[in-house]
């Protein structure tokens, strides 16, 4: 028999044994300590980048903030990964939503620092790299997942948010 919590987490979250590709079955937290799963993004097209708040791409955060409110009712998500595997990321998790919130006034979601590069990288940027062959290289590496969570295209970090290949790639996705 199941326990009381183990059967409302059944029945609450179903996505992750039919509905979730293998791809989104992550769960981090925000910035800001909420929970953030991944399968609850399934169906929908996903730009995912890796930051940094003092790199020379750091000013992407504009057009990626831009890019969220324009889309995101047609099914974007943008997912920023802070990370300093390039020694280019503040110190905390606070000085960085801080400074991503005061000086680009980023709403989408930013998850805490992690690692997304070598054996290091958080299992999510393992499989991202695994699936296009394409490791971040540097800052603002942009994968953009298709609805069906299994596609995934790479976009390296001076291609802007706005591209026109991404663009392309993109704007089929939305509903």
């Amino acid at each position: 028999m199941l326990r009381p919590a183990l059967l409302a987490m059944a029945l609450v979250s179903p996505l992750y044994a039919a509905d979730c590709p293998p791809l989104l079955q992550h769960a981090f937290k925000t910035l800001q300590g909420k929970p953030l799963d991944l399968c609850g993004l399934a169906g929908k097209p996903i730009l995912v980048v890796n930051t940094a708040s003092k790199c020379g791409y750091t000013p992407q955060f504009e057009k990626l903030e831009g890019m969220y409110k324009q889309y995101r009712a047609q099914g974007l998500t943008v997912l920023g990964f802070p990370s300093n595997d390039f020694n280019q990321e503040l110190a905390s998790n606070k000085e960085i939503g801080d400074f991503c919130k005061l000086t680009y006034f980023v709403e989408f979601p930013m998850v805490e620092a992690s690692s997304v590069q070598g054996e290091g990288a958080n299992p999510f940027f393992k499989a991202l790299s695994k699936a296009t062959g394409q490791a971040p290289k540097w800052n603002f590496q942009k994968y953009l997942i298709a609805p069906d969570g299994k596609t995934v295209y790479a976009f390296s970090s001076p291609t802007e948010p706005d591209a026109p290949e991404l663009m392309a790639k993109l704007k089929p996705m939305l509903r």
